[in-house]
């Protein structure tokens, strides 16, 4: 059933989309050089590489020459690449990799094999699922980028602040998921994107709140 509501989805997706994929295509294309693709490697379902598909908002070979958490004032950020980034359309051609079967609608965001290498037994369970486009970790991070600007290390400020919330809300998502639940994270995501509200649903909520008071 995931796959099916997969392939529907995104092939309507793109479909729907393309001729707004297209007019970013020609406005990347001509604000710099480099294409219109970005293609990073990724870890997918059970450790296995695949390259995910963005619009391209960074200046060719620009990821690993610096730091890997990139904020909003990073000189390797293309004048177009801001907008995307801000508004999350450099995400859209992963539908392309929902197509291929690399990634799901719904599902952990992908990481680099770096982040992966330091998964924990407990955190490991998460490469059991096809990687997503969008999870509640990704949301309830959706001005990420802002505070990795505001950080004097974006890459300290990753690993101390984010990721460890991300990855319970991963696990969360690993033991819990359900098809009524991806199609619930995909109207929360929608709404998001559209209001960039602060609101998450209530067992996020709690999940994000409990964090907080172990950190205190």
């Amino acid at each position: 059933m995931k796959r099916l509501f997969d392939l529907i989805v995104s092939f309507v997706g793109l479909v729907v989309l393309s001729p707004l994929m297209l007019i970013l295509a020609v406005i990347i294309t001509v604000d710099s050089k480099g294409g219109v693709f970005f293609r990073g490697v990724r870890v997918g379902q059970y450790g296995k590489e695949f390259k995910i598909f963005k619009f391209r908002s960074m200046r060719p070979d620009s990821e690993g020459h610096g730091k890997w958490n990139v904020g909003d004032k990073d000189n390797r950020i293309t004048k177009v690449g801001h907008f995307l980034r801000k508004s999350k359309l450099d995400e859209l051609p992963q539908l392309l990799n929902v197509v291929k079967g690399d990634m799901s609608l719904v599902g952990p965001r992908p990481e680099l094999q770096y982040y992966v290498n330091m998964f924990t037994e407990k955190e490991k369970p998460i490469l059991d699922l096809k990687p997503g486009i969008t999870d509640w970790a990704s949301m309830t991070n959706f001005e990420q980028f802002k505070v990795f600007t505001s950080a004097d290390d974006p890459d300290k400020f990753y690993l101390e602040k984010v990721r460890p919330l991300k990855i319970k809300l991963q696990l969360y998502y690993r033991y819990n998921h359900s098809f009524m639940g991806d199609i619930k994270c995909i109207f929360w995501t929608v709404f998001k994107v559209l209001t960039h509200s602060q609101k998450l649903p209530e067992d996020v909520q709690r999940i994000v709140e409990k964090h907080k008071i172990s950190q205190e």
